[in-house]
Parts: C-alpha cells; sequence; structure tokens
C-alpha cells in the first residue's frame, strides 16, 4: 500500500511508520470534523447485526434500575487461572479459594478437573480437607465428552455442594470452524452429555449435585437456537424453584455495543422455560473494553447471577471485574453482599496469586484511583472533606457514617480501608488548596488564603525544576526555607528584643539589630505603637527597615498549653507585598519573627 502524506511534515517524519490518514473529508462531515479517511481495513469486519439476529420484544431494560446485588459467582480459580503465563499451584489456589470465602463470595467456580492434574488435585484437596464451609458451593467446569464429564466427576467425589458446568461452543463460525458440527448435531451433542451428566448425579443420590449450561460465545449464536438447547435441558434435568439449573450465557468475545448483549438477555429472559426454575447467569468478556457496561446492562434485562474475576484478569482483555461491578452498586447505595473494606489486602493476596499486578489506575483499588494531582481537583477535595467533617459533627454521627458527597471521590476511600494520605498529591499541575491541604494535614500549617497563591508559585517552580512530586516532607522544607528560615538566619537578625506596655493600648519595643546592609540598621533601636506587631514596625522604620503590617494570622500547631505556634503576615515593603512566617513557643516570637521574614525576603530579592 503506497504511503500517504501527513499535512504536517515534520509530524510524519517523527513517526515515519504511521500512515496518517490521507483520504477524502467525508461530503457529510460538519465543518468542525476534518478527520479524513485512514488506510485502516475496517472493510474486513462485519458489524454484529450481520452475524447474529437479535429479536427485540419492547425493550424494558433502559427504565430498569439495579436495586440489589446479583450473586456474584469469581471464576478466578478456572477462567482466569487458564489465562495465566503461570498457572497457580495448589498452595497459591486455596490462598485464592480462602480469600474468596472470606470476602463473601457463595458460589465459587474453582477449576477443570480434565484439564490438568494440577486442577484435578486442588478439588481433590477441597473434597479431602473439608476447606468449603458450609454455605458455599462449588463450581466445576468440563467440556461436552464422556470421558471428561467422568474426569470431572471423580473430582468432586465427597464435595458436599457442587455445580457441574457444561460447556460447548454454539455460535456458527465454532460450530463451522472448531466442531465441524451442524446446528442439529451441536444440539445432539450438549444433550448427550447433559444426560450423562444427570446419570451420573443419580448414582450419587446423596450428593448435592446441580447442573449448568453455557452455549460458549452465546452473543453470536442464534437466539432460537439457544432457546431450544437451554430449555430442552430445563426439561432434561428436571429443574424446580427450590433445585434450578443456571443457564449462563457468555459474552466469550465482546462483538457489539452493550446495548446488544442487553437486548439478548432480555430475550432469553423472556422465553425461557419454567423461568423460576432457572438462574439466569451472564459472563461477559472485555474485548471491546465494556464488559463492565455489558454485565450491568444485563442485570438490567434480567441476570441474576455474574461470572467474573476480581480486577478483571482473564484471556485477551479478560473477564468482567467483580470488584469495579460490586463497587460500583456500594456508590450507588447498594449493599454489594462482598466485603470490601480492605481491598489492600485483597488487592496484593490477588497480584500475589496470579503475578499480576492491578493497573494503578483501577476504578477502586489502583495506587492513584484516589489521588488528585489537579489543583481544582486538590481544592474542591480538601473543601469537600472539610464541609463533610462538619456535617457530620452536625448530625451527631461519625463521619465514616455520614452521607457522602465529596467532589471528585465517588467513593469514601475509607471505605475500602484506604487512609486520606493520597488523595491529595502535589507535583507540577497542582495548585494551592491541595498544597495548603498537604502542609495542614501533615504539619499542621493553616496558611491564610491569601498568603496561598504566594506559596504555590514556589511549589510550582520547585516541581517544575525538578519534573518530581512534592512529598509531604518537601513541602515542608519549601515552607521552613522560604519563609521560617529569612525570619531566623538573616540578612537583619534579631539578636535579642523586649516589649512592655507603660499605658493601655501603648506598646514600646526595644530590639537588638545585627546584619541588614545599611549603617544604622546595627544596635539598640527603640519603637511604639498600639500593639507590640506595629511598636517593633516602628523600631524597623527607625533602623532604616521601613515595613507596612497588612495583615495577620497565627495559630497553635497543637493541641495543648506546650504547643508551638506559627504566625503569618503580609506585609508592604517599598510598595512590594511580602509574607513573612515564624514559629515558635511563644505566638508574640513567632509573630516578630515573621515580620523579620517578610523584611528579609524583601532584602533578598532586592539583591
Amino acid at each position: 500500500m503506497p504511503r500517504t502524506h501527513s499535512a504536517d511534515p515534520a509530524a510524519a517524519s517523527a513517526f515515519p511508520a504511521l500512515r496518517t490518514p490521507a483520504g477524502p473529508v467525508p461530503a457529510d462531515a460538519p465543518a468542525w470534523n476534518p478527520q479524513r479517511g485512514s488506510a485502516m481495513p475496517s472493510h474486513r469486519y462485519r458489524p454484529a447485526h450481520e452475524r447474529v439476529e437479535v429479536p427485540l420484544t419492547g425493550r424494558a431494560w433502559p427504565a430498569a434500575r439495579i436495586e440489589r446485588a446479583p450473586l456474584w459467582v469469581p471464576v478466578d480459580l478456572r477462567d482466569g487461572n487458564q489465562a495465566l503465563a503461570e498457572p497457580m499451584d495448589t498452595p497459591r489456589k486455596g490462598r485464592m479459594f480462602d480469600l474468596l470465602v472470606a470476602m463473601g463470595f457463595k458460589e465459587i467456580e474453582v477449576a477443570y478437573p480434565s484439564a490438568s492434574r494440577t486442577d484435578f488435585d486442588f478439588v481433590r484437596h477441597l473434597a479431602d480437607s473439608g476447606a468449603v464451609p458450609d454455605d458455599v458451593t462449588v463450581v466445576v467446569f468440563t467440556p461436552a465428552r464422556r470421558e471428561l464429564i467422568e474426569r470431572t466427576f471423580a473430582a468432586i467425589e465427597g464435595l458436599p455442594r457442587t455445580v457441574v458446568h457444561l460447556y460447548t461452543p454454539t455460535a456458527p463460525t465454532w460450530r463451522e470452524v472448531v466442531l465441524g458440527r451442524s446446528r442439529t448435531e451441536v444440539r445432539d451433542l450438549v444433550h448427550d452429555a447433559a444426560t450423562y451428566m444427570a446419570r451420573l448425579a443419580a448414582a450419587r443420590p446423596g450428593a448435592d449435585i446441580r447442573f449448568q449450561f453455557s452455549p460458549e460465545v452465546f452473543n453470536l449464536t442464534e437466539p432460537d437456537l439457544v432457546l431450544e438447547i437451554c430449555n430442552g435441558l430445563t426439561d432434561l434435568w428436571d429443574a424446580s424453584p427450590d433445585r434450578p439449573v443456571t443457564h449462563n450465557l457468555p459474552a466469550t468475545v465482546e462483538v457489539a455495543t452493550p446495548n446488544v448483549y442487553a437486548d439478548q438477555i432480555e430475550y432469553l429472559h423472556r422465553h425461557l422455560t419454567r423461568r423460576d426454575a432457572v438462574v439466569l447467569s451472564v459472563h461477559p468478556h472485555n474485548d471491546r473494553g465494556t464488559g463492565v457496561a455489558c454485565a450491568e446492562l444485563a442485570v438490567l434485562a434480567g441476570a441474576q447471577r455474574v461470572e467474573g474475576c476480581l480486577f478483571g484478569n482473564g484471556e485477551r482483555t479478560g473477564n468482567v471485574d467483580l470488584v469495579t461491578l460490586a463497587l460500583n452498586l456500594h456508590t450507588q447505595g447498594v449493599d454489594p453482599m462482598i466485603d470490601f473494606s480492605e481491598l489492600g489486602t485483597v488487592r496484593r493476596t490477588v497480584e500475589d496469586c496470579i503475578r499480576l499486578p492491578v493497573h494503578p489506575r483501577h476504578p477502586y483499588a489502583g495506587d492513584l484511583v484516589h489521588t488528585a494531582f489537579s489543583g481544582t481537583h486538590q481544592d474542591a477535595i480538601s473543601k469537600g472533606l472539610a464541609h463533610h467533617a462538619r456535617r457530620a459533627a452536625y448530625l451527631g454521627v461519625p463521619e465514616s457514617e455520614a452521607p457522602w458527597t465529596v467532589p471528585y471521590l465517588p467513593v469514601d476511600p475509607a471505605d475500602l480501608g484506604c487512609t486520606y494520605e493520597a488523595v491529595i498529591r502535589v507535583n507540577s499541575q497542582s495548585g494551592k488548596g491541595g498544597i495548603a491541604h498537604l502542609l495542614q494535614l501533615h504539619h499542621g500549617l493553616d496558611l491564610p488564603p491569601d498568603m496561598r497563591p504566594d506559596f504555590s508559585r514556589t511549589v510550582q517552580r520547585a516541581t517544575d525544576d525538578s519534573g518530581q512530586e512534592a512529598t509531604p516532607k518537601d513541602l515542608w522544607e519549601l515552607f521552613r526555607s522560604t519563609y521560617l528560615a529569612p525570619g531566623e538566619e538573616g540578612p537583619l537578625t534579631l539578636d535579642s528584643w523586649s516589649t512592655s506596655e507603660p499605658a493601655p493600648g501603648e506598646h514600646r519595643v526595644r530590639c537588638d539589630l545585627a546584619g541588614g546592609g545599611t549603617a544604622d540598621g546595627r544596635g539598640r533601636h527603640e519603637g511604639a505603637g498600639n500593639g507590640p506587631l506595629a511598636a517593633f514596625a516602628d523600631a524597623l522604620a527607625a533602623a532604616g527597615h521601613p515595613v507596612d503590617i497588612l495583615g495577620y494570622a497565627g495559630h497553635a500547631l497543637a493541641p495543648g498549653p506546650d504547643s508551638a505556634a506559627v504566625a503569618y503576615v503580609r506585609c508592604r515593603i517599598g510598595g512590594t507585598t511580602y509574607w513573612g512566617a515564624g514559629q515558635d513557643t511563644s505566638v508574640l516570637t513567632a509573630s516578630v519573627r515573621a515580620v523579620l521574614s517578610a523584611v528579609n525576603r524583601a532584602k533578598r530579592e532586592d539583591r
């Protein structure tokens, strides 16, 4: 194919392997959209509506709401495991199983026993060790082949409650290319396998064995064939409300927008026979990146059960992410029925078992997901957290019980076992609100609002120069060197000082100054004013360092009489405004140092 040329020669030369779209702009494109036809061979692919019929019967799912959690079924130990470069051994599988039980999952797919000795041995481990709690049901997976079904039933001997999950591909391409069978032959294959399963189960009258069927690649299979097979199995297995059959409808490979999957699920939901004896389940994959949306819309359309993996591990782009699905419900006020209150522990355990990292931007569990670097976000979050604390106090409830309405944080990190320390972090993109929040959270500094832009500029210069994040420790050091150090280290220094109040409202200050760059700036000086700071300013003016104090704020750094105090002053010096800060166990001493800090900052700038 001939190379196309970019309208920007520099861009083209920077990426010579790219074929910048150079086709015509579509005739019906609006003037604001100049995108051109590309050389991508999109014509090779058929849209989903041309590959499978989706009969519509009047959609009800768009008006539905999810008001309770479906039955969550983790398949990390089977479907997720077979997608790993290093499949889990029995100890890792056992740790994962224990985690899933501790989180509250009640039906867990544990293995494909006929696929490997490791999988078979793990099922036997569960049976022999008594590791399965009384209210947890184990699911095992088998293809529609008699010898593999026999191996599967051998594995589950002695387990208290089991679902045997039968599957076979049913979509046209899989029938023709993989199986080499017709529709009728596939239907008969499933019927024969299901009959054999029923016979083996009947031979164990004391065992609690139920059945599940998955028409693999359901979403590309003709709906009438799916109904014929599923309804036939419901009858064959004599399903009833107290012993239902599970019909699991997988989007094995995502091929359409999520609304198409919802339409397919709703059609089956309406047309399955003995509907009260059927658990309608879904198993979305994530090839198009919309697995979560597919699962949520499927539940709106009638699905009662969802299979997936913690954090979405699985073949290709993965199985649907159960953590995201369940916590999405949590943020809508719906109990997910699973415990995620120590999500960090869950994540670390899964990462250790599957030896794959969870992405730092995972919707709820990533290292950076609760973190804001943007200045506008930081300011809103800081104000939101303060408002949340006030609201909780007003309602007379702990903050963990108060309604959550903090901007940019759809979930309270504390609900997931996270602290607030990583919510706001500072880099070159950050703003004054986030910087002030971290100084207050980690160092007790409550910068006056008018001072925050001044310090923000200092932080911005530092992070622009370094290209690095500024930690709370870095921020403190910048604050100390910018505002506290000038009041203690000069160039103008205060050797000693005293204050008196000869009469009410009349204050005098005597001070010994050194340095300062003026001949009369050294030695003892006196000043008077209506307060100690005004008197100190008058003394500085007498020493040749005139300063007007425009604003003052101060506070203790911690509760108790022995706490250090910090003072902030805004001064006009030579027509320019400067901020200074001081720290001491004495509020007055801190204030005097703050004024001296502003004077020295002006002197350093004049150099």
